[in-house]
């Protein structure tokens, strides 16, 4: 008998945890610490903070996945894409800085940003420059530009958008893969194009073109090398309804149920250092937490 109650004791040590928790604000979404394998369900929207001004109805926040010193893990850094004069980024020690609006740095861009479309990743902010398809590497430890290539053929202000708008046309993003730039060309005629590039150079190391229009999606997020697509930016309650796997090349139709918490997001990202999705959502800055499925054998 005491054997049989300690191989039951072992087994319950072994059982893997439960993928969902519920807390007073809902049921949220844990991710396994393994998984990569293809999306299975978002949580409900957390909200650390709402801008103070206009500028901030749009914006972009993120974490960088491998911070660089003088930088630690913790930082976070905004911008608020509101105005013709957009160039400033603001970082907070940690999310807690961040809730109490005290950032502890403040950078100067060189260029203008052009819209919601930047990331962080390995120590550089990556964002399209203001009116052009071009797209700067800016070395945060030195405060400078690190690299500066065009995205060739993309389109850039307000060709090839997102369904809300705000030339949305180049959107960068870092995952377990690399980093990403989604946008349309000509000859792709508004579909969604996927390429994989160099984070050094900016050089484009391989491209993808899915069958699904931009302008037809309110923001994608890329996350393990899959591109994942939310049909609305304004409803309430939309879901995540189209996934593209670079893996495969292949392409198909999903319903992941997804919440617009304040009906109007800008910006949705995976963020690779917390391992949510991070967004913009009419001044409020959000998190989603999200279940992936086990990665298939290969």
């Amino acid at each position: 008998m005491i054997r049989r109650i300690m191989k039951l004791e072992n087994q319950a040590i072994r059982r893997e945890p439960t993928p969902w928790t519920v807390t007073s604000e809902g049921i949220h979404a844990v991710l396994y610490p393994s998984g990569c394998g293809e999306l299975v369900a978002i949580g409900e929207p957390v909200t650390h903070r709402k801008a103070d001004s206009i500028a901030g109805k749009y914006g972009v926040w993120m974490q960088d996945p491998e911070a660089v010193a003088p930088y630690g893990p913790a930082m976070v850094w905004r911008i608020d894409t509101i105005g013709s004069d957009v160039r400033q980024l603001f970082g907070y020690d940690d999310m807690e800085q961040l809730a109490k609006g005290f950032p502890s740095k403040v950078l100067i861009l060189p260029e203008l940003v052009e819209s919601t479309g930047a990331t962080l990743y390995r120590g550089s902010l990556y964002y399209q420059r203001r009116r052009s398809r071009s797209l700067i590497r800016y070395d945060l430890a030195t405060e400078s530009t690190a690299a500066r290539r065009e995205l060739p053929h993309a389109g850039f202000h307000g060709q090839f958008p997102y369904s809300w708008g705000g030339y949305t046309d180049i959107d960068l993003s870092a995952d377990e893969r690399g980093l990403w730039a989604v946008y349309s060309t000509n000859k792709a005629k508004g579909a969604i194009v996927i390429s994989r590039l160099d984070p050094d150079s900016l050089e484009v190391k391989r491209s993808w073109e899915t069958g699904v229009r931009k302008n037809s999606v309110a923001n994608t997020f890329m996350v393990c090398g899959r591109l994942y697509a939310v049909a609305s930016y304004t409803a309430p309650d939309t879901v995540v309804n189209y996934v593209y796997d670079t893996a495969t090349g292949r392409g198909k139709s999903i319903a992941v149920p997804f919440r617009n918490k304040y009906r109007y997001n800008s910006m949705v990202d995976y963020s690779l250092a917390q391992r949510k999705l991070f967004a913009w959502d009419n001044f409020h800055m959000v998190t989603y937490d999200l279940r992936l499925g086990r990665q298939p054998p290969q």
